[in-house]
């Protein structure tokens, strides 16, 4: 099956991109467009709500919360840190949401893999996490929307973002939990990232 493929570099506007998904989701329905792997960065601070999150995991009030059609809970996006979105046909792929999700933690544990990086699924929660002085951090988090067996959404990878974001939020619900990047994990060179997770999605999803 043919995905298209966009890797935009320079750092764009969340509510921009949200509208332009939203438009190629309605074209992959209709079969007019194909299937999207999309891989983008934000220019500004942006926190979002899933369709699972609760009002007590917004820690500052005062910073904007933008509701979102993704599973999940609140989460932070921003400078630093990479974006992958898709338009998936499950039609084709075969209709299990679950074994989709599987497939995407084995996709970004090949990506962090490349890296030296070991890291792990947590079977209670969704999302990809590594050992960082012996505690245990999440590096990845996913989020995805199925509509007439279309999946779309994606995942977040972090980079090199400021992890003291996450302080005005319980992300993805999880308080007791701390949230790592590849900068912190002693990852110098990344400036191959987008090469390498085009690579281990189209593996994953040929």
């Amino acid at each position: 099956m043919t995905i298209e493929l966009i890797n935009t570099i320079k750092a764009i506007d969340y509510l921009e991109s949200i509208a332009i998904l939203e438009e190629r989701v309605k074209d992959v329905l209709l079969g007019n467009k194909s299937e999207l792997l999309w891989i983008v960065e934000y220019n500004k601070d942006i926190y979002t709500a899933g369709i699972r999150s609760k009002s007590n995991e917004l820690l500052n009030k005062d910073i904007n919360l933008v509701n979102t059609n993704r599973g999940g809970k609140i989460t932070y996006h921003g400078p630093g840190q990479k974006v992958v979105y898709f338009v998936l046909n499950l039609n084709k792929r075969g209709k299990d949401i679950r074994k989709l999700v599987k497939s995407i933690e084995s996709c970004i544990i090949n990506i962090l893999d490349e890296y030296k990086i070991k890291s792990e699924t947590d079977r209670k929660n969704v999302g990809i996490w590594v050992k960082e002085k012996n505690k245990t951090k999440k590096i990845a988090a996913i989020g995805i929307k199925v509509k007439k067996w279309f999946a779309y959404h994606g995942f977040s990878l972090n980079i090199s973002n400021d992890i003291k974001k996450y302080n005005n939020i319980i992300p993805c619900g999880l308080d007791n939990k701390k949230i790592t990047n590849l900068k912190k994990l002693g990852v110098k060179n990344y400036n191959n990232i987008n090469e390498i997770i085009i690579k281990n999605f189209l593996n994953t999803f040929p």
